[in-house]
């Protein structure tokens, strides 16, 4: 599914041809679908994997101190994730991966329902795109990875149709259960081994598109689609 409505269903909601009104009512449109794309992310879930990004890059560089304050606030915000309306329960054989990120070669999809919390997500467009419109993706990307949801879905009006929203999910038992051992291997001075703990997550990331998204995960804005005048 595209982020923003097509022309033609836009104009399929109106009778009259593309004027001024439809015309201002298809911008209105386009924001409130970019807007939507982004409302499916778990706030407490993107702070959580900043956090564990942030102990990763410490502990690789040897610092087990350090990284201790980043591990106990991605447990409270896993947790938080966990008790919010964001969270969605699935087997990951019905995930439905997005093309472009498939599971890692040789990766059995579990069969089991459990719960799994949106961490993240990246906007990818063509490669044919204007340098202005891939200019524009990248920054949102960067807004998306900072948790800017809102300036990045500001930032995505001038892409349009032009760009696809795929959606980074994490298991939350398990991704829980990674940061509590990366916490005592980070307590007992193992940076490696808590390290490695933290890289488990990373690689059981599952991407899904905006179609699944829309269909399986909870809207977290609480947005109205502009009225259908």
């Amino acid at each position: 599914m595209r982020l923003i409505a097509s022309l033609a269903l836009v104009t399929g909601l109106v009778a009259a041809p593309l004027g001024a009104h439809a015309a201002s009512l298809h911008t209105e449109w386009e924001k409130y679908k970019v807007t939507r794309a982004f409302n499916h992310l778990s706030a407490d879930g993107q702070r959580a994997m900043a956090d564990i990004l942030n102990a990763k890059q410490v502990l690789d560089g040897g610092q087990t101190d350090a990284a201790i304050p980043a591990l106990y606030d991605a447990t409270k915000r896993l947790t938080a994730a966990g008790k919010a309306n964001s969270k969605f329960i699935a087997a990951e054989n019905s995930l439905q991966p997005a093309p472009r990120h498939p599971a890692p070669s040789g990766h059995v999809a579990g069969t089991t329902p459990v719960a799994w919390v949106p961490v993240g997500g990246e906007v990818i467009g063509s490669e044919t795109l204007a340098p202005e419109k891939k200019a524009a993706i990248a920054t949102a990307n960067t807004q998306l990875k900072a948790g800017k949801t809102q300036q990045a879905a500001q930032t995505l009006q001038v892409v349009a149709e032009d760009a696809d929203f795929i959606m980074a999910i994490t298991p939350l038992d398990q991704t829980l259960g990674a940061v509590n051992r990366a916490t005592v291997f980070t307590e007992a001075r193992h940076p490696k081994e808590a390290s490695a703990a933290l890289q488990q997550i990373i690689d059981n990331l599952v991407f899904v598109s905006e179609d699944f998204a829309e269909t399986a995960i909870p809207d977290q804005g609480g947005k109205q689609a502009p009225a259908r005048k």
